[in-house]
């Protein structure tokens, strides 16, 4: 899966009318409760378009497969979680790209900072 990261201003939808939410119950402290992730699909047929976390609201996660429109060349590319990963998967790794077998140590904000990507 392509997981991308985007400025939720920038996030423009034709047809929202037809999106639905999706929000998982989890359990937290012992007790359920709604998660404060939000899926956002198709409601007609069901594709996932892509997902916001309140905590964060500046920030959006869409499915690459959704995007219709041109995007710039990634700065930097990260695959992790390549130690669980099925053995019919085939990275495509480039030379500079940071690879790893499970999550890295640092958070994605630290890694974002490290590389001047935080205001």
């Amino acid at each position: 899966m392509i997981n991308l990261g985007g400025d939720a201003a920038t996030l423009r939808v034709e047809g929202r009318e037809h999106t639905r939410e999706y929000r998982a119950i989890v359990e937290r402290q012992g007790k359920r409760a709604v998660s404060r992730h939000h899926r956002v699909f198709c409601g007609d047929c069901g594709t996932h378009l892509w997902a916001y976390h309140e905590d964060w609201p500046e920030l959006v996660h869409p499915v690459a497969s959704a995007i219709d429109t041109e995007l710039p060349r990634p700065p930097a590319r990260v695959h992790m979680m390549l130690g669980s990963a099925s053995s019919w998967v085939e990275p495509w790794i480039r030379a500079g790209d940071e690879s790893y077998d499970a999550y890295p140590e640092r958070s994605l904000a630290e890694w974002h900072a490290q590389h001047g990507y935080r205001e």
